[in-house]
Order: C-alpha cells, then sequence, then structure tokens
C-alpha cells in the first residue's frame, strides 16, 4: 500500500556567493529544503532481456488519492522555498505592469462584421469584438472570461459559416486538449442547443449551413487525462440534431489513424481529410461535397510524406508537399487524377523551406532563411509577382484571406519588437502600419543578432542572441538558453514581455536552431530523430560552451530552459553534463522515454523518438538518454525547477512527478530541486494571464536567486 509523504529528508543548504554584475551585488541567506519522501514500490519492467526498476510507477495514477497527497507535499515545499526569495513579489508586479498594455489581433471578416480579439492588458482571455465594417462601432461578442471565474476556461477554436450567420467555437476547461464545441447565432448572439462533447485534436469546419465536421477519439479506456487515445474519428454534426445523431465520416476500427482533421474549401466543393498515425507524414483524401453519397477518394495513401491541400482552382487541387522535395514545393494536379504520377510542380523547391498560403486570388511563400520570414507573391500560374518588403529581419506571418477580399493582414515581430500588424493591399504590393501596440519596452536600448556556432560533430547551425547594448562581456550576465529541436518545429524570432523583462534586468537571451527542428527542412528533422537524436543535445551544449567561451556568461549564471520536447531537452543535457549550467528549467518535459508512448496521444511521437519496443538498439539508445533513467546516484545536479500542471494531457505530469521524485533522491549536490505543479491547468495553451505572470514570477526568481543576481527594478 502507498502510504503519505513524512518530511524526513535532512534540510540541504544554499548558500550563494556575492555577485558583482547586473543589476547590484547581492549575498543571500540560506534557504532550507526539506524534501517530502517519497514512496518506493517494487516494481520492476522487463525490457529486451533487461530488468529496469520502475519504483515511482505510482505516480502515473493521477486521480489517487496518493498522488494527490504527493502533489499536495511537493507544491508546500517549493512554494515555502519561492515565498522567501526577497525579490520574488517586485518580479512579479514587474511583470505585471509590463503585461498590462492593450493586446488586439488582426482582424478577419465574415458577413458584414470585421471580427478581433483584444485584451485591455490583464484580461485572463483575450474577448472578441467585432465592427461593422472596419470603423463601426465596437460590440463585444464572445467573453471567455465570464465562462469560468478563475479564467482557466479558454476558447480553443472558433469558425464562422461563410456567410457569417453562424459561428461555432470550442472551449477548453483548465487547458485540456478535451474540448466542448457550441454554436451561436451570430447576428443575435443567442446560443442554439447544439452542444459536442468531448472533441479532441479537432478544427471546426462548417458545410454551408447544414453542420460543420469535428474529430474526436473513442471515449479511452482509463483516465480522460493520461489513458491512450489511437483511434481518431471525423463526425459531421447537422445543425439541430443531438451529437448521437452525428455521422461517422472517417475512421475504421480495423485500420485506426491517430490523427484525423478536415476541412472544407473556401468554394464549398469539396471535403479535404488529412490521416496520419504520427506527427510527420500523412495521408491525404478527399469528397466531392455536391454529389449525394459520394466516396472518399484517395489523393495520396501512404504516410511517408507530408502534404496539405493549400486551394480548390478551376477544377486543380494546389498541395503543399515534401514529396521529391524535402524543402517543400507548391504542385497542381486535376481532381479527377489527383494521384501524384499526375502532380505538376507549380512553385518549386528551393535551399530554404517553404510555406504556402493564399488571399485575394494571390499565393504567397514564406520561406526561413537561417530561421528568419522572407516572403514572396505569385500568381496561380506560379508566377512570381514580387519580394513583399518586410520592416526588417525577423518572423511575418498571417498572409492569409479569402479568395475575393483585395488585402490582408500580417504580424511582424523578433525578439525586441513587439508583434506589430500591417495591412498589405494584395494588388498593389504595399504594406501600411495598423496597430502598434504600446509596450513599456524600448527596442532601441537592445540588440538581436545572429551567430553561427559549430556542433560537435561539425554541424553549422544558427543562434539568436538579445541583450542590452553595451553590455559587459565578462562571463558574469545572467542567461537564458532556450530550445526545442524537434517535430519539424521551427523556433523563429518573437518578442515576449517575459523575456523583455529578462533582458531589461541585464539577462541574455539565447535561442539556437537545434537539429530536429524544421529550420532547414526535413533533413535537418531528421538529422535529430530516433537513433539521431543525440545530435539535439549536442548541438545544445555546444550552444552553452560557445556562450561560456566568448565570455557572454559562465555556467555559474547560465539556465537551460525547454519546454514539452524542449523539456526532454534540458533534462537530457542535465543529466549528461550537469556541470554546464547552474540551473535547469524543464516544462512539461518528456522525460521517461521508455514508456512516454502508453499515454493519451504519446504513440503519435515515435517518429521522432521511436520506442522503446521498436528493437534491443533502439532501446538500449533511448535508455541511455532518457533524463528520468539516466540521472546517477550522488550526482550534484543544477538548481532544477521543474513545472508542470495537474490537466495536461499532452505530455503527462507524471514524467514530471518521477523525474522530480528521483532527482530528489539521488541529488547530491548543495542546489535547491524542486517541482512546481500548477492546478486546474494544461500543456499551456488558454492558461490565463494571471497564472502566466506567477508562474514566469516563480521562475525568474529561483533563477535570479540561484544564479546569486538581485534583479532591479526595471524603472
Amino acid at each position: 500500500m502507498i502510504r503519505s509523504f513524512p518530511f524526513s529528508r535532512a534540510p540541504i543548504y544554499l548558500l550563494f556567493i556575492p555577485f558583482l554584475g547586473c543589476q547590484q551585488s547581492a549575498k543571500f541567506q540560506p534557504i532550507s529544503v526539506d524534501y517530502p519522501e517519497t514512496q518506493k514500490i517494487n516494481h520492476i519492467d522487463n525490457y529486451w532481456g533487461e530488468e529496469v526498476p520502475d519504483p515511482y510507477r505510482w505516480l502515473e495514477d493521477d486521480y489517487a488519492e496518493e498522488t494527490k497527497a504527493w502533489v499536495k507535499a511537493q507544491n508546500e515545499v517549493t512554494f515555502d522555498y519561492l515565498q522567501q526569495i526577497p525579490f520574488r513579489e517586485n518580479i512579479r508586479k514587474r511583470l505585471e505592469d509590463m503585461w498590462n498594455y492593450e493586446k488586439i489581433s488582426a482582424p478577419f471578416q465574415r458577413g458584414e462584421y470585421t471580427y478581433y480579439y483584444k485584451n485591455d492588458g490583464l484580461q485572463n482571455q483575450s474577448v472578441l469584438y467585432r465592427k461593422k465594417g472596419e470603423k463601426g462601432e465596437e460590440e463585444l461578442f464572445l467573453d471567455p472570461n465570464k465562462l469560468s471565474e478563475d479564467g482557466t476556461t479558454s476558447l480553443a477554436g472558433t469558425a464562422f459559416t461563410e456567410d457569417g450567420k453562424l459561428f461555432a467555437y470550442a472551449v477548453s476547461v483548465a487547458g485540456s486538449d478535451w474540448r466542448d464545441i457550441y454554436v451561436m447565432d451570430a447576428d443575435t448572439k443567442t446560443l442554439l442547443e447544439d452542444k459536442i462533447a468531448d472533441a479532441k485534436f479537432t478544427g471546426i469546419s462548417w458545410r454551408g449551413e447544414e453542420g460543420f465536421y469535428y474529430s474526436t477519439y473513442e471515449k479511452p479506456d482509463g483516465s480522460k487525462l493520461s489513458a491512450l487515445t489511437n483511434h481518431h474519428l471525423l463526425y459531421f454534426h447537422r445543425l439541430g440534431t443531438s451529437q448521437e445523431e452525428d455521422e461517422l465520416i472517417f475512421g475504421n476500427p480495423e485500420d485506426p489513424r491517430r490523427y484525423v482533421s478536415a476541412r472544407v474549401t473556401e468554394d464549398q466543393r469539396y471535403l479535404i481529410i488529412s490521416a496520419a498515425n504520427s506527427t510527420t507524414g500523412n495521408a491525404l483524401y478527399f469528397q466531392a461535397l455536391g454529389q449525394k453519397n459520394a466516396p472518399i477518394l484517395p489523393i495520396v495513401e501512404t504516410m511517408d510524406n507530408t502534404h496539405r491541400v493549400v486551394d480548390h482552382h478551376q477544377g486543380h487541387f494546389l498541395i503543399e508537399t515534401n514529396l521529391d522535395a524535402p524543402n517543400k514545393r507548391l504542385v497542381k494536379v486535376p481532381v479527377q487524377q489527383p494521384a501524384p504520377e499526375n502532380w505538376t510542380t507549380l512553385i518549386p523547391e528551393t535551399g530554404n523551406v517553404l510555406s504556402i498560403s493564399k488571399g485575394g486570388g494571390r499565393l504567397f511563400a514564406s520561406y526561413l532563411i537561417d530561421a528568419l520570414t522572407e516572403v514572396r507573391q505569385y500568381s496561380y500560374n506560379g508566377e512570381e509577382e514580387r519580394v513583399i518588403e518586410l520592416p526588417g529581419p525577423g518572423t511575418a506571418s498571417g498572409f492569409s484571406a479569402r479568395s475575393f477580399e483585395d488585402h490582408l493582414y500580417y504580424s511582424f515581430t523578433s525578439y525586441i519588437h513587439p508583434g506589430t500588424i500591417y495591412k498589405y493591399n494584395i494588388e498593389e504590393g504595399e504594406s501600411s502600419l495598423y496597430i502598434q501596440p504600446e509596450v513599456k519596452f524600448d527596442p532601441e536600448e537592445y540588440e538581436s543578432r545572429q551567430v553561427f556556432i559549430q556542433s560537435k560533430d561539425g554541424t553549422r547551425l544558427p543562434m539568436m542572441i538579445t541583450h542590452k547594448k553595451g553590455l559587459q562581456m565578462d562571463g558574469k550576465n545572467p542567461t537564458i538558453l532556450y530550445g526545442y529541436g524537434g517535430f519539424n518545429i521551427s523556433l523563429t524570432p518573437s518578442f515576449s514581455i517575459t523575456n523583455a523583462y529578462w533582458l531589461e534586468n541585464g539577462g541574455i537571451y539565447a535561442v539556437p536552431n537545434l537539429r530536429g527542428g524544421g529550420e532547414y527542412g526535413e533533413k535537418w528533422h531528421l538529422a535529430g530523430t530516433k537513433l539521431n537524436k543525440q545530435n539535439v543535445f549536442d548541438d545544445f551544449i555546444a550552444a552553452a560552451e560557445y556562450l561560456v567561451a566568448e565570455g557572454y556568461t559562465s555556467p555559474d549564471y547560465l539556465a537551460i530552459r525547454g519546454g514539452s520536447n524542449g523539456g526532454l531537452l534540458v533534462g537530457a543535457t542535465m543529466t549528461q553534463r550537469p556541470d554546464l549550467a547552474g540551473v535547469a528549467l524543464p516544462a512539461v518535459g518528456v522525460l521517461d522515454m521508455l514508456r512516454y508512448h502508453q499515454f493519451t496521444s504519446g504513440a503519435g511521437w515515435a517518429y521522432d523518438f521511436g520506442t522503446a519496443d521498436d528493437s534491443e538498439q533502439m532501446y538500449r539508445y533511448m535508455k541511455s538518454y532518457s533524463p528520468l533513467h539516466a540521472l546517477k546516484e550522488g550526482t550534484p545536479y543544477p538548481a532544477t525547477l521543474v513545472t508542470t500542471a495537474d490537466h495536461d494531457d499532452r505530455v503527462v505530469p507524471a514524467h514530471s512527478f518521477k523525474f522530480a521524485a528521483r532527482l530528489q533522491d539521488v541529488h547530491q549536490g548543495e542546489s535547491p530541486v524542486l517541482i512546481r505543479i500548477e492546478t486546474n491547468a494544461g500543456h499551456g495553451a488558454g492558461k490565463p494571464t494571471s497564472k502566466i505572470i506567477e508562474e514566469q514570477a516563480d521562475i525568474f526568481a529561483f533563477t535570479f536567486y540561484n544564479m546569486g543576481v538581485e534583479p532591479g527594478s526595471g524603472n
């Protein structure tokens, strides 16, 4: 039987050396940490003939009273520690002050209204407003802050009918990936009786005003927050009927797919269906909507490559694909003969990764050039019309509009430039400033530059380094090294208030583009997957060593940070090189590599990670870097603050629970190793502003304190 946890561990004391740098010298009083004693059970797994103990297996039961008691005990210790940091509240107040500015999204038109999201400053969730035209009187349309008292219920997807008369929206409670979908009469703002419960990983796509398509899973066997979900299903909900009457469109129990999504083309003629078993690669299907009982026909039936239908135009599908083009190309194919052998290239592959969008009868090709954006405008015949002039080096996004619109809105941002909205005239190719936020941050005081470094095997990779101008490179600057390196995801420059706070207090923020990401196409991605995963950690370590060698910082003043797959990155790095950084900040991390695929949709990550069941070679490789299993008895690890949430059903909190428990057991250094478990929150999406500010304040307080640095007021 699993029992409660007496506080019987001997106190560990923290003693810091005065730091002469950043804001002012600081000598902190020791803080004692009395870790809860975590029960160990005699659980043994057998992998390829090798016995592997899993003494904290019981922490995987998220509903168990023993697990809830453990969470409570750990949080009491963590928050007791954080409350003793004298500048913690000053950090929170400054973050709140910096956060308190009006934020407005790019607008979009539906029917006679222009819609946009706005947050007055500290609202927990952004509110959906509308105006008649662009200059009408502002009218509140939907306020998600009224959906819960604590702001933890959020919008998680919206869709209007083409005429703007009906509005469907998905709601997430406490950050869960499970959503409920509601329907509203947009004219009267009256809620209809239609409701879809427990959709997951879903879009909402209307078919005229008849109803909409959505996706969900079969009810999992066990906890909704952790049980395996493998069989994704596509349904059509007809307006005015119950969910029980919804029509199953795609999903065969004999051939289950983990991820199924669908959308109706803008002209309402075709339903496009994507089906996948992993986060990379998908099959593609379509169905003619104007024909009764029309069959679902294949475009691509294998999942070896990634494809996306951009548009239907004059009897042809335009498809973005990486088939025979690792950096992607745009192809054109007749609807009647859609197989790959009939594809003709419209926009060819280049040396830079391509992403296609459409609007106003034009195509927009967004390229990543060393993780920075370049956008080119094309005709539907594949003729280049112009390179769009952007405000500078950074990230531009949002080049999308409906075919009849003559303008679109895009945003531009960088690490030192807050996200700014521009209006773009599609025919003339001219941009004009639309919305510029008033942020308490002066970009002129900072610099952000790109350097190129070499990894262990000689691979060249870019890294953006951002800090105050004139900062002295004496090796004593507090530095955050942030990384991800997986799932073909590209890290491009973007502004955040939390990073702005770090910068104004003399901090350096560095972001390398690691293998496993998508910055240089599918080859770059594959170079950081499965038996190549160590490349990602080597890249991150090389970035840290560069920052130290060039005098930006030193290990005592370096924090390594990442979330989700980036949490794995931090966990693997700190276990392989505990001397590399003074602080480790793994957030919602994948930390048990032998069992990650046993929870929720984790099996879909196998394309990147592989699994311990694949082969003995894969098992031994994964076990060698799995953060939970790589921890070594008697090793002094960095000051570590693990962060997770009790409703995270993407990367279940058991990863963080087990890792923190083992880390506290084997760690022999003076630095604290703590876990902060957010309650009533999930993987991150939809987290209310109040919780974000509190969590970031705690992370910064922990980081500065364990670097021996007292942040200034920033005023």
